[in-house]
């Protein structure tokens, strides 16, 4: 994290980003009664990182593979067009007829989500499309909520919260800086 971004608070730490995963694996169980039909799609990138630990552990918990991709939702994104993007998506697996979790980081207004989507519909028609984020910070600007979260954090437009991962940042951790 450079100079400019400083700390102000420190909102969840390892232990309890671990435990999130945990509880956010659970529900995806239950809420899907198992896995049968079930895939995850993380969004690049730290999305990508929760969904693989999100994958652990429901086959460490129901001892099945859960099919786990990667979304690039840079074409489908309304606030940036680029004229020939290139997709870095790794989605191995048809999501036709599939119960697919899309899992981030941080939702916010929504539009993340909505990009996601449509990466997601591009590829198939699932029949249900779900969504699980680690932090949740409100400031809706689309009529989208994610169905499963690790906390609710209400925060101010002017906060930006960071979600740090091990495999990218060399750490667990959730922070507010500014």
């Amino acid at each position: 994290m450079d100079d400019a971004c400083r700390v102000k608070a420190e909102i969840l730490d390892e232990n309890a980003v671990a435990r999130a995963i945990t509880r956010i694996s659970f529900e995806i169980i239950e809420r899907n009664k198992g896995t049968d039909g079930l895939c995850l799609v993380g969004l690049f990138s730290r999305g990508a990182v929760l969904a693989q630990r999100i994958a652990a552990k429901i086959a460490e918990n129901e001892g099945s593979e859960i099919p786990t991709g990667l979304l690039d939702i840079t074409p489908f994104r309304d606030d940036e067009r680029r004229g020939c993007s290139d997709d870095a998506s790794r989605i191995d697996f048809d999501i036709t007829d599939k119960r697919v979790v899309i899992i981030y980081d941080v939702i916010y207004t929504g539009r993340t989500a909505r990009a996601a989507i449509d990466g997601l519909l591009s590829r198939g028609r699932p029949t249900l499309i779900q969504l699980a984020a680690l932090i949740d910070r409100g400031h809706r600007e689309l009529p989208i909520r994610a169905d499963y979260i690790g906390k609710n954090l209400p925060t101010s437009r002017g906060e930006k919260v960071k979600v740090m991962v091990r495999e990218l940042d060399g750490c667990d951790k959730v922070v507010i800086v500014g």
